[in-house]
């Protein structure tokens, strides 16, 4: 069979192509820019854009399982074209699709309800890969932050195997599964376990309301953006600092802690 990746070069679709890879599996990779794309040895690429349907068609040919994004690009806006999209999937035949949810629910969780397409949701708390946005102050040696409340960040590689296992194995139709990181830890955890990592110490600097208020106004951030970013520092989901079983139950194996993708990444800061 041929396993269709959407988002093959985000920060989770390529962990999903490349761990289909090592299990053996015949991997189609979609990418809007396929001579720009690095994928392993033996990964078919196909040109496509989620936003317009019709081009997924040919990369949809001869596809018995999906990996599907729910959203349009950098911006994380929901695709509105979702039911064309499920549309596509159902005359290809597709018999599996893992989806990978954003904050809200959209059209293309709307459409799979709708025409009954047996498919797993992935719901997921805050990325470890979040902190690349402290690049700049790590090497700096000083991370100024908005809010310090502990979550249960989940590593992109523990959320694409629990993908893959629903993409390859029976059991996962219907399931709802929120995904995260095997512990608790703050921001400012997280900001000494990277000083660790790269062998020197980083300070850690909380921001005040206040001050992060006029950050995002002089960056030219809209409002809403702003008051989600307030949100998320002050009364953020109550989903997210909770440790989840789900990688362990689905993968038979932990999941990837913090200082784990630390030392994977130190080479970045």
């Amino acid at each position: 069979m041929t396993i269709l990746v959407t988002g093959a070069t985000g920060k989770v679709g390529r962990h999903v192509v490349s761990q289909l890879v090592e299990r053996g599996e015949r991997v189609r990779a979609l990418t809007r820019n396929p001579a720009r794309a690095s994928f392993p040895r033996g990964v078919e690429v196909a040109a496509g854009d989620l936003t317009v349907a019709e081009s997924l068609a040919p990369a949809l040919d001869g596809v018995t399982a999906l990996h599907l994004l729910t959203v349009a690009g950098e911006d994380l806006s929901l695709l509105e074209n979702g039911g064309e999209i499920v549309d596509l999937a159902v005359k290809a035949g597709v018999e599996r699709i893992s989806v990978l949810g954003s904050f809200y629910e959209g059209t293309v969780e709307a459409a799979l309800r709708e025409r009954g397409l047996p498919w797993t949701q992935l719901l997921c708390v805050e990325f470890m890969s979040n902190a690349f946005e402290w690049m700049d102050g790590v090497r700096a040696g000083v991370v100024h932050h908005f809010g310090n409340l502990p979550g249960a960040v989940v590593h992109e590689a523990d959320i694409a195997a629990v993908s893959v296992a629903a993409l390859t194995e029976d059991g996962h139709a219907g399931q709802a599964y929120m995904i995260s990181g095997p512990e608790l830890n703050t921001p400012a955890e997280r900001v000494r376990m990277i000083g660790e990592a790269i062998g020197r110490e980083v300070e850690f600097r909380e921001l005040t309301e206040a001050q992060v208020r006029e950050r995002m106004a002089a960056e030219g951030a809209e409002q809403e953006m702003i008051e989600f970013t307030v949100m998320l520092g002050t009364n953020p989901p109550k989903e997210g600092a909770i440790v989840q079983p789900t990688v362990q139950q689905v993968t038979g194996r932990p999941g990837r802690t913090f200082a784990q993708w630390a030392r994977e990444n130190a080479g970045a800061f």
